[in-house]
C-alpha cells in the first residue's frame, strides 16, 4: 500500500492538500468523460432528407415547380417536409432523454482532503484523492483499493458478470485481465456490499468506462436491414420510372406529338408513379415502435434501429445474465413443511402468496412469517419508490427479500423501529452466513436472525418451526432433498434461522 500511495503522491489519512488539488485539477481536468461533438439541429434535420425516396420526391417537386405545376409541387414538398420533421422530432426526443439520463447519473463522492472527510461532486476528483466507499455507492473514478471490509462490487456494466465480485487489496500481476483485477474498483460500477478506501488512479477519459466511450465514438454507422431494403427498392423504382417516362417520351415524339407536351406527360407519369406516401408511412410506423419501446424503458435514438431489433432472429448470451435486468425475485418459500409460491416480477412489491393454487395469508403460517421477517431484517439493502419507479440500493438478492416481505404485508420501516438492530455479523465467504441481533424491547429478550447457504445454516440448527409455530426436531435429510429440488429448478436457495438469547446482550459473534 505504501508503494501505491508513493506513486500517487498522496497520504491515506490526510489525503491531498488544497494546493495540490488545484494543481492536479489544472493538469488532469475534471473527472468527466469528454462529450463527443455532435451534429447541430440544422444538420440533423437536413440529414433526414438522405432517404432515397425523399430525394426522389424532392427532385419531383423541383421538376413540377419548374413546369409551373405549383399545386402538385407544394403537395409533394409538404409530404417530404412532414416526413423529415417526424423523424427529426422523434430522434431529438431520444437524444434529450439520453442527455437527461446522463445528467441524472452524475454522482457525489466522499473523500479525505487535508485531513478532513468531505462530500464533493465526482467531477471534482483528481488522481491521488482518497475515496471512501460504502454499500450503495457508485464508484466515482477508477480506484486502487487500499483497505476493504467484505467488499463486493457489481461490475456488470464492464464485464457482463451479473453477480457482485469480491474485492480485496492483494497485489496482482501487471497483465491480469480486467475481470480478475480484484484490487481495483472501476468508475460507474456499484458497491453491492461492504466498505472500502481507495486511491484515485484514473479520471475522465482515462477510466475504463472512458476508454469504452472512446471506442464507441469511433465506430462506423452501419445500415439497418430496413434502410438497405428501402435503398434497393428506391434504386429499382428510380430506374423503372425513368425507363417508363423515357419510353413514353420517345414513343410520343415518334408518333408526331409535340416534344414539349410529351415531356410534360413523361414528367407527370414519373411523379405519379412515385409512392410519396411510403416514406411518411414508414416513418410514422417506426415512430410508433419507438414510442412503445420507450414505455418499456428502452431509449432508441435512431428510428430505423427499432426495426433492426424486430429483425433479430438469434441472440447470443452467456450464463451470467448479461442481457437481463439484474433483478432477483423470490419465487418460492419452503417453511413449516409447506411450499408457498410468490407471484410478481422485479422490485415492484405487487404479488400474492399462494399454496396449491389458493391464496394464503402469511400470518396463518408462523414459520413463513418468521422466514420473511428474517429476510427483511437480516438485510443491508434498501428499495424505495421514486417518480420513475422502484429503485434498489445494494445486493439484488437482499432487495428481492425485502420485496417478498412487502408482498406479505411486512413494512421494513415499521419493523426496523419495533425490532432495532443492535449488532451485525457481516457475510464472509469463509462462514457463508450473515447474522443480525435485534431487541424487541419490553416484549422479550434479544434474538438473532441468520441467513446464508443451507449447508452453513443447517449444521448450526437442531430444531425447525412447523406451520403452527411450534418447534420440532430438525430433519436434515428432508431439508437437503428440498434444497436440491429447488436448486435443480434453477432457483438460488437461501436458508434462514432464528436464535433466542437467554440473557440481554448488545453484541453477537461467530
Amino acid at each position: 500500500m505504501d508503494e501505491v500511495l508513493d506513486l500517487l503522491e498522496s497520504d491515506q489519512r490526510s489525503g491531498l492538500d488544497i494546493f495540490e488539488i488545484e494543481d492536479r485539477q489544472t493538469r488532469f481536468g475534471p473527472n468527466r468523460i469528454t462529450e463527443r461533438k455532435g451534429r447541430g439541429p440544422l444538420v440533423r434535420f437536413l440529414l433526414e432528407f438522405r432517404q432515397p425516396l425523399l430525394m426522389i420526391l424532392l427532385v419531383a417537386a423541383l421538376i413540377t415547380a419548374a413546369l409551373g405545376e405549383w399545386v402538385d409541387s407544394a403537395v409533394i414538398l409538404g409530404v417530404v417536409l412532414v416526413t423529415a420533421l417526424i423523424g427529426f422530432i422523434q430522434e431529438s426526443k431520444a437524444r434529450g432523454a439520453i442527455e437527461a439520463l446522463a445528467r441524472h447519473m452524475s454522482t457525489e463522492a466522499t473523500v479525505v482532503r487535508a485531513g478532513r472527510r468531505v462530500r464533493i461532486g465526482a467531477d471534482e476528483l483528481v488522481p491521488g484523492d482518497i475515496v471512501l466507499l460504502r454499500s450503495g455507492d457508485k464508484v466515482p473514478a477508477d480506484l486502487r483499493l487500499l483497505r476493504t471490509r467484505d467488499l463486493r462490487i457489481d461490475e456488470s456494466s464492464l464485464t457482463g458478470e451479473s453477480a457482485p465480485i469480491d474485492k480485496d487489496t492483494a497485489v496482482l500481476e501487471h497483465d491480469v485481465v480486467l475481470a480478475d483485477r480484484r484490487n481495483m474498483a472501476y468508475s460507474s460500477t456499484l458497491v453491492a456490499y461492504g466498505t472500502a478506501t481507495g486511491g484515485v488512479v484514473g479520471t475522465g477519459d482515462d477510466t475504463e468506462i472512458g476508454r469504452i466511450s472512446t471506442l464507441i465514438s469511433s465506430t462506423e454507422t452501419l445500415a439497418t436491414p430496413l434502410t438497405r431494403r428501402i435503398a434497393q427498392f428506391s434504386r429499382v423504382l428510380l430506374f423503372a420510372i425513368l425507363g417508363m417516362a423515357g419510353a413514353t417520351f420517345v414513343v410520343g415524339v415518334m408518333r408526331g406529338e409535340a416534344w414539349l407536351e410529351m415531356f410534360m406527360a413523361a414528367v407527370a407519369l414519373a411523379v405519379g408513379a412515385i409512392p410519396e406516401g411510403l416514406p411518411a408511412a414508414v416513418t410514422i410506423t417506426l415512430a410508433i415502435g419507438v414510442g412503445k419501446m420507450a414505455k418499456r424503458h428502452a431509449i432508441i435514438r435512431n428510428l430505423p434501429a427499432v426495426e433492426t431489433l424486430g429483425s433479430t432472429t438469434v441472440i447470443c448470451s452467456d450464463k451470467t445474465g448479461t442481457l437481463t435486468r439484474n433483478q432477483m425475485t423470490v419465487r418460492e418459500a419452503y417453511a413449516g413443511g409447506n411450499t408457498v409460491e410468490l407471484s410478481g416480477v422485479g422490485y415492484d412489491p405487487v404479488g400474492v402468496l399462494s399454496q396449491d393454487g389458493a391464496d394464503v395469508d402469511a400470518s396463518s403460517n408462523p414459520a413463513l412469517l418468521e422466514c420473511l421477517q428474517a429476510g427483511l431484517l437480516c438485510n443491508d439493502s434498501a428499495v424505495q419508490q421514486t417518480e420513475t419507479g422502484w429503485q434498489a440500493e445494494g445486493d439484488p438478492t437482499e432487495v428481492a427479500l425485502i420485496v417478498s416481505a412487502r408482498k406479505a404485508g411486512l413494512v421494513d420501516d415499521a419493523h426496523d423501529q419495533a425490532l432495532p438492530r443492535l449488532d451485525t455479523i457481516p457475510f464472509e465467504s469463509e462462514h457463508q452466513y450473515m447474522a443480525t441481533l435485534h431487541d424487541p424491547g419490553t416484549d422479550g429478550l434479544p434474538f438473532a436472525y441468520v441467513k446464508g447457504s443451507p449447508e452453513a445454516i443447517l449444521i448450526r440448527c437442531g430444531q425447525s418451526m412447523d406451520d403452527t409455530g411450534g418447534l420440532v426436531a430438525l430433519e436434515p435429510v428432508v431439508l437437503h432433498q428440498r434444497v436440491r429440488a429447488m436448486a435443480s429448478a434453477g432457483l438460488r436457495v437461501l436458508a434462514f434461522a432464528r436464535m433466542d438469547l437467554p440473557v440481554r446482550t448488545s453484541s453477537i459473534r461467530h
